[in-house]
């Protein structure tokens, strides 16, 4: 009977790009280290570092190997040669070697890729083969670092399966036999953990060894015994004459790959629980129904509070599984700043804080795109050239910082640079040029910065692989709009660039308000919601050609009456007679007038996209208790309409009170 390896590939292609991440991202550390320390950060850098790059590649040469993916497994092969070197201590990493390192990793990733996708195998990869092994023959022993020892004629081992060493299918006799095929093994078992009798459970490894084997050899041999059980065990190995290399078996691995989710076994658990509660539940309604009677009405209604509690808690258990932590995107963006930064000879750092910050998986998978193109911006736009920056009293390196937080029921992500902020008054130039503005015109800093996402607009002279073809910051909005999020820049000259993004939590289920218009129901989304109020027709005017503006302390917000905008007929007309809902986005307000409110409720959100054209200020719909269909509305669409008319209510600011005619031109 033959074994359909077949169906273990999506696994090995899944740990195999992980591996990857792992070692690109620590090659950057080293890198980073080595730029700025020299020959001395080199000579000490962290040995668990090198390790971990090192189990990555030949945990991928193991893999590739037994699938019978043999091109990958020959360029591991000559990768993990190298960084063999570099652990063993008979060769410094460099920049050059580390630079060497990253391209190798690029190439391995896309090997992988094209073994999972049956295409064709990089170009560079024979070239890049060829480099790997010139660099490793050419292997130089630092002078002031002591050698490991690469082979030895004793080794220690201390091997400890996890519990769940038997669930991998591991089985600790297959060790022992494979040791005993390379020498004489003495072994001590640890019984320590044993549990009681009672207690005992047969799917559950208790016992650890420590193990002496007597023979000369190198410690590739040992390494590719225990290849297998990475991860399912804790294991030393170490020469007892020499340093002792401690290799940790837990992966370093946080972010998983887009196309499946991991979930950890406490959640899995929480949500038999979850079910099990709901059907206690169930079935005690279902007896209830059964022998209903008036008196037992009290004991219904508390049952169906009972169900409707266990129902939220089951939507959030399994809203929880589908988050992700945004590492899984961030990771991916130093190397892209230091491979721009590269190629326009720059220096920058980037650090990264709040990357466990969790966020439904579909955005996840569709917020990288904006993240490149603000991280490639700061480094083109923002960041100086180390001279420049030398003469501003700046370090050489420019800094970009990402960072992410929970706020108000939504992921705030921040991208910062210390560079010279937005040039104003190239940008000005620019919207004069293309005819935005006039040429005489007066505009506040806030809508100069506005500008740079509107489509086609660069302030790059030259265009350049880059930047200069005006794509991107338009695109960054759009993208971000479309996730039911907005985006807000500052900029401080000399000093840097902020831009911040909003995103809901899941694109599933959102908490909304139910605003009555007529006889429709509208649900507005709780996080675009700024306040709510009663107005008298005194705070309300309109400037010839204009739309309405309303006065919220001392700050006049476009009003917009959401029956003239959807064409149904409203229950109030005068503004006394409804209520008022101030909405914000992009950091502008708006007013919507409606006929009242009816509460706030989560609702479950339906594309509307298969069934008909999108529609302008609708995002979704819902279908209510009653069965009915309620509209979503688009927060950030019917602020952008609102304000449109920005230029018509400032050439019409004369017509305006007094008070009102110079805050015309900049209405929040």
């Amino acid at each position: 009977m033959t074994i359909d390896l077949t169906r273990f590939h999506s696994t090995f292609f899944e740990e195999s790009l992980e591996g990857v991440a792992v070692m690109e991202s620590e090659l950057l550390e080293i890198e980073r280290q080595v730029s700025r320390g020299g020959k001395q950060a080199a000579e000490s850098l962290d040995a668990e570092r090198l390790n971990c790059i090192f189990r990555a590649a030949h945990s991928i040469k193991g893999g590739s190997g037994t699938f019978g993916f043999t091109q990958v497994a020959d360029f591991a092969h000559a990768l993990e040669s190298l960084l063999d070197e570099a652990r063993s201590g008979h060769r410094l990493i460099d920049a050059d070697t580390a630079n060497l390192l990253l391209r190798a990793v690029d190439c391995l990733r896309a090997l992988v890729h094209a073994a999972k996708d049956d295409g064709p195998a990089p170009t560079d990869v024979e070239t890049l083969h060829a480099e790997l092994e010139r660099a490793q023959a050419n292997a130089v022993a630092p002078a002031a670092k002591a050698v490991a020892a690469a082979t030895a004629s004793v080794w220690s081992i201390r091997f400890v399966p996890n519990d769940r060493f038997f669930h991998t299918g591991n089985d600790p006799l297959r060790i022992f036999r494979a040791l005993i095929d390379l020498g004489p093994i003495a072994t001590h078992a640890d019984a320590s953990q044993l549990p009681v009798w009672e207690q005992f459970d047969p799917q559950v490894c208790y016992l650890g060894w420590d193990i002496m084997i007597e023979k000369a050899m190198a410690r590739d041999a040992l390494d590719d015994v225990f290849a297998w059980v990475v991860g399912d065990c804790e294991l030393t190995i170490e020469a007892p004459t020499a340093t002792a290399t401690v290799v940790n078996a837990v992966a370093k691995v946080d972010e998983k790959a887009a196309s499946s989710i991991r979930v950890a076994t406490a959640k899995v658990d929480g949500l038999v629980d979850i079910v099990g509660e709901l059907v206690i539940t169930q079935t005690m309604l279902s007896q209830l129904v059964e022998d209903f009677t008036i008196e037992r009405a009290a004991q219904l209604q508390a049952g169906v509070a009972q169900l409707a509690r266990h129902t939220r808690e089951l939507q959030d258990a399994v809203l929880g599984i589908r988050m992700l932590p945004l590492g899984f995107v961030f990771s991916r963006l130093p190397r892209l700043a230091r491979d721009v930064a590269t190629l326009l000879g720059k220096q920058v750092e980037m650090e990264i804080s709040g990357d466990r910050t969790e966020l439904d998986k579909a955005i996840i998978e569709r917020i990288s795109d904006p993240l490149i193109h603000l991280v490639r911006n700061s480094v083109d736009h923002g960041i100086e050239a180390p001279p420049e920056r030398t003469r501003q009293g700046k370090p050489a390196h420019g800094t970009i910082r990402l960072n992410a937080y929970h706020k108000a029921g939504n992921v705030v992500i921040e991208v910062l640079d210390d560079g010279r902020g937005l040039d104003r008054d190239r940008i000005v130039a620019k919207a004069r040029e293309r005819g935005l503005i006039a040429a005489d015109a007066a505009i506040d800093p806030s809508q100069i910065d506005e500008f740079i996402f509107m489509p086609g607009f660069s302030t790059s002279e030259t265009v350049s692989d880059v930047s200069g073809r005006g794509v991107g910051l338009d695109v960054v909005r759009n993208n971000i709009r479309t996730l039911g999020g907005g985006v807000e820049v500052s900029s401080s000259p000399g000093q840097g660039t902020r831009f911040v993004i909003r995103l809901p939590l899941t694109l599933a289920i959102v908490d909304g308000m139910s605003l009555r218009v007529g006889s429709e129901i509208y649900i507005l989304p709780l996080a675009w919601i700024a306040e709510t109020l009663q107005v008298q027709p005194q705070d309300v005017t309109q400037p010839a050609g204009g739309p309405e503006i309303i006065a919220v302390r001392n700050e006049f917000v476009p009003l917009l009456r959401l029956d003239r905008i959807f064409n149904v007929t409203a229950r109030a007309t005068n503004v006394n007679e409804g209520l008022v809902v101030i909405v914000e986005a992009d950091s502008k307000r708006i007013a919507l007038f409606v006929d009242e409110l009816l509460g706030q409720q989560q609702v479950v959100l339906k594309s509307l996209e298969p069934h008909c054209q999108r529609l302008e200020g609708i995002s979704a719909a819902t279908i209510l208790g009653d069965g009915t269909v309620a509209l979503i509305l688009d927060a950030g669409s019917l602020v952008r309409q609102a304000h449109s008319a920005a230029a018509v209510l400032a050439a019409a600011s004369n017509a305006l009170h007094p008070s009102a005619a110079a805050s015309a031109a900049t209405l929040h």
